[in-house]
């Protein structure tokens, strides 16, 4: 995909995404887009800054980590750090990232809070929920959400921003982004991380406040 085709795709999510909110009695402005650039090249990212992009996700430390880094001499971003991490990688997670989206149990917290001492960063962070209880993905278990934010506000305070999750691929995202939104407000929480390429739109109706879009941007993977 060339550098126009990324401009115009962006173009046209943030277009998408302002009617949606407006469609939904919110401000056009009030939901940020996080490009994911999974398996990208850096030119795919720079073709993004160049159109005015600059919130990026990633999944995987290893691959931030080689497109990132060189960038922040020249150009300014956040990045966001959207896959399962491991604890093993929580060090260079805090390193690189300006927000972790995927805290979802203790010894991740813990690996983080360390990390954070030692590296002298403190990036936002997002509590990851597992809304469809699929064995196969990461998030903390929707029947343990409550009581894992409330420690992590203790722990983290002012750090602990908001609640992301990705709803099973086969349901309606709708009640999962609602459940989401729900869970927010009792925790005082203003970040909602929800809504991908085929669902933003649902997402953003619900309340999201980042909806992280990859394929309608940068094509296909």
């Amino acid at each position: 995909m060339d550098t126009l085709d990324i401009a115009e795709n962006l173009r046209r999510i943030r277009d998408r995404i302002a009617k949606a909110a407006i469609a939904a009695g919110r401000k056009p402005d009030a939901v940020t887009l996080v490009a994911v650039s999974k398996t990208k090249p850096v030119e795919a990212v720079l073709a993004a800054m160049a159109a005015g992009q600059a919130v990026f996700g990633e999944n995987r430390v290893q691959e931030a980590e080689g497109k990132f880094p060189p960038l922040r001499a020249s150009h300014r971003f956040d990045l966001h750090l959207i896959g399962g991490l491991q604890t093993n990688k929580a060090r260079d997670a805090v390193r690189l990232a300006d927000v972790i989206e995927t805290l979802d149990r203790p010894k991740l917290a813990d690996a983080i809070a360390a990390a954070m001492e030692k590296e002298g960063r403190r990036p936002r962070l997002l509590i990851e929920v597992n809304t469809g209880s699929e064995a196969q993905k990461s998030g903390v278990p929707r029947d343990d959400a409550d009581g894992f934010i409330a420690d992590c506000k203790g722990r983290f305070g002012d750090l602990l921003v908001g609640l992301m999750c990705v709803p099973p691929h086969d349901e309606n995202p709708r009640p999962h982004f609602e459940w989401l939104a729900d869970r927010a407000a009792k925790h005082g929480l203003a970040t909602l991380s929800m809504g991908m390429s085929a669902d933003f739109e649902i997402a953003v109706a619900a309340g999201a406040t980042w909806v992280r879009v990859g394929s309608a941007i940068f094509g296909s993977r």
